[in-house]
C-alpha cells in the first residue's frame, strides 16, 4: 500500500534547517528534490511543508498598472521586460531577476524573431551557468527530453523564424537568479513574449544552486522523469470499489467508500450501451459528486472533471485522461468519510460502471482535500478596443480560505468571427495590490502561441478541441499544474481578460482543481 511519498517527508524536514546550517543532502531543495516532487500525486495533497511563495514575471504591457487606472487591459505584451542592464560592455534586457532562495518552475516564451542570447546568472555571479544562442528555450544546452522541453505547435527552427516553447527543468537557487536577453539592436521592437513562474523560499530555506554539472549527473535520472509524464501510471493496490448502473436512468447513484484515513488514488468511470452521438450530452448533463468528511469538494460535469470538455474529445495529461475509459489520477485524501455520486440530468439511457482504487493515506496537519468547481456564464461579451471602458474582467475562480491551486479546464463556444482569447490571465494571490500572475494571452497561458490554436496535448494539459482554423465555434483548453502549482493562505482569485480581435461574445464553462481546508470554498454559478 502506497502512503505519503518519501518526499514529503523529505519536504517536512527543510523547514526546520538554516541556510549554511550543517544538513544532508535529504534537507535541501535540489534540483534531484524538485524532479522527484514533479512526479509525486502526494506532493499536492498538503499546504507546502518547505513554505514558499509561487509568482510569475512575463513581458505583459507595462501600463498595466492598477484596474482603476488608464492601461488596465493595455495589450502589447510582447515588449515588457524589468529593465536594461550593461554587462562587459553589452546591454542586455533583464527579463527576471528575483532574489532567493528560489527555485524557477515553468519558463514559456515565444517570439517571431529568434535571434538575440539568453543567459541565465544565479546567486550574483558576473558570469552566467546558462547561455542559449537564441530566444529559444529549445537551444538550452543539455538535453532534457520532450516533456520537459516543450515545443509550441507553431514552432519553425530557423532563427529568424517564429518559435515558441515551454521548460519545465527546475532551476533551483540558493541566492538570486538574473535572466537576460542581448539582441543585435535593443533598439528595434521584435515581439518578445515570456512568462517565468518561480517560487521563494522563505529565508533560511537551504537550496542547491543549479548547475550543468549537476544536470549532466542526472541524466538517468531526467531521461525517467520524461518517461513518466509521457505515460503516467493508473493506480490500481489497494481497496477495488466497484459500481455498475445498467440502464441508468434519471437521478443519483451513489457509492460509499471504505472509511478511515484513505484516499482515493484512482478513479475511472466506463460508459456504454449508448448512442455515440449521445456522448456530448451524457458527458455534459452527467455530474459528478464527492463528499469528503461530510463536505461537499467535487461537484462538476464529467466532460469538464476528466479533462476533455464540451464533447468528450480525447484527452491525456498526468492527473486525466478522456479516451473513451475516463481516468483521474488526482490523489484525493479523506480522515473519516467519503461518498461518491452520479447525478444524471439527462433522459438518454447508458450504462455506467464506476471504479475506484481506495488507499490508506497519512493524514496530517497539512493535510488538504481535493476539489473539483465548476461555473459557466453565456453571452459574455468580449471586445477589441482596449482602452474601452466596457472591457470586463472575467472572474475564472475565487477561492477563500486556505489551499493550493493546481489546474482547470477552460471549455467553451466562441461566437466571434475569430480569434477570442487575447485576454491575460490575472492571479491575486491572498492581499495582493497587483496580481502575483500577470500574463499575456490566453492561449499563452495554456503553454501554447500563436494564435489560432490547433489541438494538442502535453504532460501538463492542451487544447482538446479547436473545430475550426479561425476559432469560432467550439473550444477547450486544459492546463494541470506540476511544480508550478499555486499555494494560498486566504484568497486566490483568478481572472481574465474578455479581449479578442473583433467584438462578438463567448460561452464559457470553467473548472478548477485545487486542494483546501475543510473552510475553503470557490464560486459555483451553475
Amino acid at each position: 500500500m502506497k502512503r505519503l511519498t518519501t518526499i514529503l517527508m523529505a519536504l517536512c524536514t527543510i523547514g526546520c534547517g538554516t541556510h549554511g546550517s550543517p544538513s544532508d543532502a535529504a534537507s535541501q531543495v535540489t534540483m534531484a528534490s524538485l524532479l522527484d516532487e514533479m512526479i509525486s500525486y502526494d506532493a499536492v495533497t498538503g499546504y507546502p511543508a518547505v513554505n514558499y511563495r509561487a509568482a510569475q514575471v512575463s513581458s505583459y504591457d507595462r501600463r498595466t498598472v492598477d484596474p482603476h487606472e488608464p492601461g488596465w487591459f493595455a495589450n502589447d505584451d510582447g515588449a515588457g521586460f524589468e529593465r536594461l542592464d550593461t554587462i562587459r560592455g553589452r546591454v542586455e534586457k533583464v527579463l527576471f531577476d528575483e532574489k532567493g532562495p528560489g527555485a524557477i518552475t515553468r519558463i514559456w516564451m515565444t517570439t517571431n524573431d529568434k535571434r538575440g542570447t539568453l543567459r541565465f546568472y544565479f546567486d550574483g555571479a558576473s558570469t552566467p551557468e546558462i547561455e542559449i544562442p537564441a530566444y529559444d528555450m529549445a537551444r538550452f544546452p543539455v538535453t532534457v527530453g520532450e516533456a520537459l522541453s516543450l515545443t509550441h505547435t507553431h514552432y519553425e527552427d530557423e532563427l529568424s523564424k517564429t518559435g515558441g516553447n515551454t521548460f519545465f527543468l527546475p532551476l533551483p537557487y540558493a541566492r538570486s537568479c538574473r535572466i537576460t536577453l542581448e539582441e543585435s539592436d535593443y533598439t528595434v521592437k521584435i515581439p518578445r513574449y515570456y512568462h517565468i513562474g518561480y517560487r521563494t523560499y522563505d529565508n533560511g530555506t537551504n537550496v542547491r544552486t543549479f548547475s550543468l554539472r549537476e544536470v549532466r549527473k542526472l541524466t538517468d535520472k531526467i531521461a525517467a522523469v520524461n518517461r513518466k509524464l509521457f505515460s503516467p501510471e493508473t493506480y490500481t493496490d489497494g481497496t477495488e470499489c466497484t459500481r455498475t448502473v445498467t440502464p441508468m436512468s434519471n437521478g443519483a447513484t451513489s457509492l460509499h467508500l471504505p472509511d478511515g484515513n484513505k484516499a482515493i488514488r484512482s478513479l475511472t468511470i466506463t460508459l456504454s450501451e449508448f448512442d455515440p452521438a449521445d456522448l456530448v450530452e451524457i458527458m455534459q448533463r452527467t455530474w459528478l459528486r464527492i463528499d469528503f468528511d461530510g463536505i461537499r469538494c467535487v461537484w462538476c460535469p464529467l466532460d469538464c472533471f476528466f479533462g476533455a470538455g464540451t464533447g468528450a474529445p480525447a484527452s491525456s495529461n498526468w492527473y486525466v485522461s478522456s479516451d473513451g475509459t475516463f481516468t483521474s489520477r488526482w490523489v484525493m485524501p479523506y480522515a473519516e468519510h467519503a461518498d461518491l455520486r452520479l447525478e444524471k440530468r439527462t433522459d438518454i439511457p447508458f450504462t455506467a460502471v464506476i471504479t475506484g482504487y481506495v488507499d490508506d493515506f497519512d493524514w496530517t496537519a497539512q493535510t488538504l482535500y481535493f476539489h473539483a468547481t465548476y461555473h459557466d456564464e453565456t453571452s459574455i461579451p468580449v471586445n477589441n478596443d482596449y482602452n474601452s471602458p466596457d472591457n470586463l474582467d472575467w472572474n475564472f475562480t475565487t477561492i477563500t480560505g486556505r489551499g493550493v491551486y493546481c489546474g482547470d479546464v477552460l471549455s467553451l463556444y466562441n461566437h466571434c468571427p475569430d480569434w477570442y482569447g487575447e485576454g491575460d490571465e490575472k492571479i491575486w494571490i491572498d492581499n495582493d495590490t497587483f496580481p502575483s500572475f500577470m500574463g499575456t494571452g490566453t492561449e499563452d497561458y495554456y503553454n501554447c502561441s500563436w494564435a489560432p490554436v490547433v489541438p494538442f496535448a502535453t504532460p501538463f494539459g492542451g487544447a482538446p478541441r479547436a473545430d475550426e482554423a479561425s476559432s469560432h465555434g467550439y473550444n477547450t483548453f486544459v492546463r494541470t499544474r506540476n511544480l508550478d502549482v499555486i499555494p494560498f493562505g486566504q484568497r486566490l482569485q483568478f481572472d481574465l481578460e474578455m479581449l479578442s480581435w473583433n467584438p462578438g461574445a463567448v460561452d464559457y464553462r470553467a473548472a478548477a482543481f485545487w486542494y483546501g481546508t475543510a473552510a475553503s470554498a470557490a464560486t459555483e454559478k451553475n
